[in-house]
């Protein structure tokens, strides 16, 4: 019987033990210390990634910039087709006026010299 009546008071024992330790390790001083260790620990690999953020934000920032000003030189471009157009239009034109000139002053030339030449019969 005092086996059974030892073991009883051990396991009492042990249990108020437990418990004062759950409730010690639980109490909010001690989990305010856990949080403060915590953020000792994480706060310095938060900055960095914080200001490594920061810095691809800015790269992005001017490689968006870069591509939309790339976007609208290439919509300038697109809308400015037609002015290439009439350019293309007006260089055939005046190369068409140039062959006539051309033709007309080689036929010109034709005329002119065609009575110098001697006849022959």
């Amino acid at each position: 019987m005092e086996e059974t009546e030892m073991q009883l008071k051990v396991k009492k024992v042990t249990d108020k033990f437990t418990e004062s330790m759950y409730i010690l390790a639980n109490e909010p001083s001690v989990a305010l210390y856990r949080l403060q260790e915590h953020v000792r620990r994480s706060l310095p690999e938060l900055a960095q990634h914080k200001a490594d953020m920061q810095s691809w934000e800015e790269q992005s920032q001017g490689a968006i910039y870069t591509v939309e000003y790339a976007c609208s030189a290439i919509k300038n471009m697109m809308d400015s087709s037609v002015y290439f157009e009439s350019i293309d239009r007006l260089l055939k034109d005046a190369i068409a006026v140039k062959d006539q000139l051309n033709s007309a002053q080689s036929r010109s030339t034709a005329a002119l010299q065609a009575p110098n030449l001697p006849a022959s019969s």
